[in-house]
């Protein structure tokens, strides 16, 4: 086996069932700039603002939000290093990385549970970004107005317009491949920085200093209770980078070492994290004096500014972070996973587009709109990120000792190292049926702020019973993983 991966490495004799150029190891040229970059695209966001925004909800002063912010990010930043080391040193995507915990055809499990879960925020998040363009047009052009009367599927002539050219614009992104993503990123992030800092400093002179901070908020809480939404705070700052960070192998395949994903993810996350953290708590604490209540979106704060220019270029920007966050984070995802359930015929272009246009026929509008569907929808699929997070992270790290054999990631032969019986390990598949039983009913069921923890009860359960079908803590037991092998 091979403990890390030599530059342009290949493996030798792939089945064609398992391989295509989009899943063979990556030529790596990406440093930490580009993971810094990255992280910029799904930090600047209009989500990743009013999700911060929000945590004012839990009732939590300005200084107990930032604090939790940062104590939530710090856990992305080690489930992100964790992640990304099998495919930085085997150069290969997610879903070919879970060949080691779920077989070479087990792993289309995790990967269409990913890629579905990408599928429905793809929507979501074009359609939020259309409708932010939609309103930049109202205000700049109002003879726009008529388009709005008239509705079909639930959308407007002119939603349906701006839903269609921000489809396009992720597209065209998305077709000209990575190192156009990358490109993109690079500047995206930089621009929204620019934006957001303009923006705080136009709070404060508006309001003042004394009136902006971290000492600012609606409600009060006691001393344990202060303690405990901060633990639930943190725990949703987690839950929120969940999806990509499981994924993040896709991005970390293409640098050039460890120590570069690492510095990129430690600028990226606790660093670039807390800047953007501060700026959204000095915006959010100066909307109650400015508009008389506390606004959570960043684009209706914008669109309030008294100069149309510079509200609709504080907008536009605005809104292309929300498409780079998009292709990194729901475009990239299931063009890889849709591409590894069928190498030979669907291509990493194809995965993408295909979850592309499923996601019209979701009509997201409607779907935002009906919490309730939603909640039952993506929560299902979220409660399984947890296990999926248990199996693969101590399958690699204790079962796996951290080597890969990069022939076999890529070989059906009997006794290759991932071969299992139809190609599917039933120790993993059973590890998240087990953790399902119980994120789910907790994700959908358990009233009040345990059902945010269903991401880590699900992981600590899968890796538990991972760990144990595959003898990991049985002393003198033959190896379970051992005879799942030798029995195909």
């Amino acid at each position: 086996m091979n403990d890390i991966r030599p530059d342009e490495q290949q493996p030798a004799a792939p089945d064609p069932n398992l391989y295509n150029e989009d899943l063979a190891p990556a030529k790596q040229n990406w440093n930490a700039y580009n993971i810094f970059a990255f992280w910029m695209a799904d930090v600047h966001s209009v989500g990743g603002y009013v999700f911060a925004a929000s945590l004012f909800s839990l009732g939590l002063v300005g200084w107990q939000v930032l604090v939790s912010l940062v104590a939530g990010i710090m856990i992305v930043q080690l489930f992100a290093n964790l992640m990304a080391r099998p495919s930085q040193r085997a150069g290969v995507p997610f879903p070919v990385v879970c060949r080691m915990a779920f077989g070479t055809k087990g792993a289309n499990v995790p990967a269409v549970i990913r890629g579905l879960i990408a599928v429905v925020w793809y929507g979501i998040q074009t359609w939020l970004a259309s409708n932010a363009l939609m309103l930049v047009l109202l205000r700049w052009i109002p003879s726009l107005e008529p388009l709005t009367t008239s509705y079909f599927l639930g959308l407007s002539t002119l939603g349906w317009l701006c839903f269609a050219l921000m489809w396009v614009m992720q597209a065209l992104v998305f077709w000209r491949g990575m190192d156009t993503i990358r490109r993109f990123n690079d500047w995206a992030g930089p621009m929204v920085y620019a934006v957001m800092f303009l923006l705080a400093g136009w709070v404060v002179w508006r309001v003042g200093p004394s009136n902006v901070g971290l000492s600012l908020s609606e409600n009060s809480l006691s001393g344990g209770e202060v303690l405990w939404q901060m633990i639930v705070a943190a725990v949703l700052v987690a839950a929120y980078f969940a999806g990509p960070t499981l994924n993040f192998g896709d991005f970390s395949r293409y640098c050039k070492t460890d120590k570069s994903v690492r510095s990129g993810n430690f600028w990226g996350l606790p660093v670039n994290f807390l800047v953007f953290s501060i700026i959204t708590v000095i915006v959010v604490s100066g909307t109650p004096q400015l508009f008389g209540e506390m606004i959570t979106d960043p684009m209706e704060t914008v669109s309030r500014l008294d100069s149309i220019t510079a509200a609709v270029l504080g907008i536009f920007v605005l809104v292309a972070a929300t498409i780079g966050i998009n292709i990194v984070a729901n475009f990239v995802a299931p063009a890889f996973d849709f591409a590894h359930v069928a190498p030979t015929k669907i291509s990493w272009r194809m995965g993408g587009m295909i979850a592309a246009v499923g996601s019209i026929f979701l009509t997201p509008w409607n779907l935002f709109n009906n919490p309730e569907l939603i909640h039952y929808t993506v929560g299902v699929l979220a409660a399984l990120i947890g296990p999926l997070y248990g199996i693969i992270l101590i399958d690699y790290y204790r079962l796996q000792h951290q080597k890969i054999d990069l022939d076999a990631l890529f070989s059906a032969e009997s006794g290759s190292t991932y071969h299992y019986q139809k190609g599917v390990n039933p120790i993993a598949i059973r590890s998240l049926i087990i953790a399902g039983l119980f994120s789910i009913p907790i994700s959908l069921f358990v009233p009040g702020d345990l059902s945010s923890f269903a991401l880590f009860i699900g992981g600590g359960v899968a890796a538990v019973a991972h760990g144990w079908q595959s003898g990991l803590w049985r002393s003198g037991a033959r190896s379970a993983t051992a005879q799942a092998r030798n029995q195909a």
